[in-house]
């Protein structure tokens, strides 16, 4: 709960005066039971706040208005006792702009078969309301999760959690800043995109930021200031003899932690919770800052490398949704394949920047080595390898006329040493496997660099991507090439007509 202690889910009962005040008082009555249920479930990562039953189109037009004006709350579940008209909730769906998921239950398990009379069926009618709901809802293409199952049971309540997980995501975004240190890199186009759009439609807003406005910082850093980084970095960190003090190759790691706080203290002036970087643009900057990008990842700064601000964001994004879970996540780039008869992988890598929560080592060594790219001075960097187990990757890219979401669920499996590669990577085997799961991600046009997690599932993905409206291809076991082009055609298909209807 502490992660997201700042956000409330308001939960709002549908009935209708049609049976009485005494049957109001009842729906009330279980509607506080159940909520008071679901909190003390110990499943959720959000309190859920209960906001009355609502019985006519007045009621739950504010009750929507009011929910869009808190800013704790992030989201609402409905729920219909019993049979509640649906155009009543027309206007109300019409104002409402945050994350919504339809809770199909109801208050008692199983029918009371001994005792079970009129007045029992009328006032416990969820399998009937819901449906006028869910009706309405279709009609007025409300985006909407729908959780079926009973209240109580750990199935139902893991399902509200990971809506409430990518509710909390969602709003996150919606004040997300992105700061470009440099443009894109040139002449690279899937890592571009549509800054307007992304804003209109995800919620988050990108700025250039000149190099120069770093620099600043940088050349402000005491150095105690570095000591103090300095020491953490030996507390936390594996030292190669060379970068321990007096070691040839500590001037350049204590250079490394001067950017560090340099990048920190910008990020949090401008308020930032994301950012990119490109090799090309680092005049007056030492080295590439790696180090810094790995550390500012695993407090929560999305990153995006040579531009890509669209990664950046869903790092970011991932990263709110997982808070609290044990496994970790980080921004990825395929870079080489391995083919292995009926067992092809990809190395995940990036020059330096992976973030050290999907490390496999307690303690990431810390060293220093030549980049061969980029011009500056050799940079500092955590080595590891990642944990091995599933795992999903994800991207969003610009189709032109809409934003795709694509998201593969991977293995990652140990790797080999790698003595003269002195990076961070992960080695996986994309599912179905490497042929059709590379095969489609090219298909579709997937970027180079993704944003990977071991914690988060598809489902919430697919969470994100229907609250945000954006087009979503899996790849997953189930995948055949025959039936992801297909998909895709369809796809392209619905979102044409989509756009020539409005």
């Amino acid at each position: 709960m502490k992660a997201f202690e700042n956000f409330e889910v308001w939960f709002i009962t549908g009935a209708q005066l049609l049976y009485g005040g005494d049957a109001v008082i009842a729906v009330d009555s279980h509607s506080n039971e159940m909520v008071k249920g679901l909190n003390e479930s110990g499943n959720l990562p959000v309190k859920i706040v209960y906001k009355g039953t609502v019985n006519s189109s007045k009621e739950v037009t504010e009750a929507f208005k009011n929910a869009n004006n808190d800013g704790k709350c992030i989201g609402v579940i409905t729920w219909m006792h019993t049979f509640s008209p649906a155009k009543m909730w027309i206007h109300g769906l019409q104002e409402f702009r945050k994350p919504l998921m339809h809770l199909h239950t109801q208050f008692n398990k199983e029918i009371p078969w001994e005792t079970m009379d009129m007045d029992f069926m009328n006032l416990n009618q969820s399998a009937h309301g819901d449906r006028e709901f869910g009706h309405i809802t279709a009609r007025m293409r409300k985006p909407r999760k729908v959780v079926v199952g009973y209240w109580s049971d750990k199935y139902t309540q893991d399902k509200i959690a990971v809506w409430m997980r990518v509710a909390a995501a969602w709003t996150d975004a919606q004040d997300m800043l992105i700061i470009r240190l440099g443009d894109q890199m040139n002449n690279v186009a899937v890592t571009d995109g549509d800054k307007v759009e992304a804003e209109m439609r995800l919620g988050y807003h990108v700025d250039y930021c000149p190099i120069a406005e770093l620099v600043v910082i940088q050349e402000k850093v005491t150095a105690d200031e570095v000591n103090v980084l300095m020491n953490e970095y030996e507390n936390l960190y594996e030292f190669a003899p060379e970068c321990k003090t007096g070691g040839s190759k500590r001037g350049q790691v204590e250079k490394a932690a001067r950017i560090e706080i340099a990048l920190r203290k910008l990020l949090k002036a401008k308020g930032a919770k994301a950012f990119t970087t490109n090799f090309d643009d680092l005049e007056n900057v030492d080295q590439i800052p790696g180090l810094a990008s790995q550390r500012l990842m695993a407090e929560g700064y999305g990153f995006g490398a040579e531009g890509d601000w669209k990664t950046a964001a869903l790092y970011r994004t991932m990263w709110f949704m997982s808070k609290g879970m044990p496994k970790g996540c980080s921004f990825l780039e395929d870079y080489t394949l391995n083919f292995a008869e009926g067992n092809s992988s990809i190395l995940q890598a990036h020059m330096l920047e992976v973030c050290p929560l999907i490390a496999a080592e307690d303690k990431p060594k810390m060293d220093v080595f030549p980049l061969g790219i980029g011009g500056k001075n050799d940079p500092a960097r955590l080595i590891f390898t990642s944990k091995t187990g599933p795992g999903v990757a994800a991207t969003i890219v610009d189709m032109g006329n809409r934003f795709r979401m694509i998201v593969n669920k991977v293995d990652c499996i140990k790797p080999q040493p790698l003595p003269k590669l002195p990076v961070a990577s992960a080695l996986w085997i994309p599912r179905p496997n490497f042929e059709i799961g590379a095969g489609a991600w090219i298909l579709a046009g997937g970027t180079h660099h993704t944003s990977f997690s071991y914690d988060l599932t598809v489902e919430y993905l697919e969470d994100y991507a229907e609250i945000a409206g954006i087009e979503l291809l899996v790849i997953d076991e189930n995948t055949t090439m025959s039936e992801f082009k297909k998909e895709m055609k369809m796809n392209e298909v619905y979102y044409m007509l989509n756009k020539a209807l409005l």
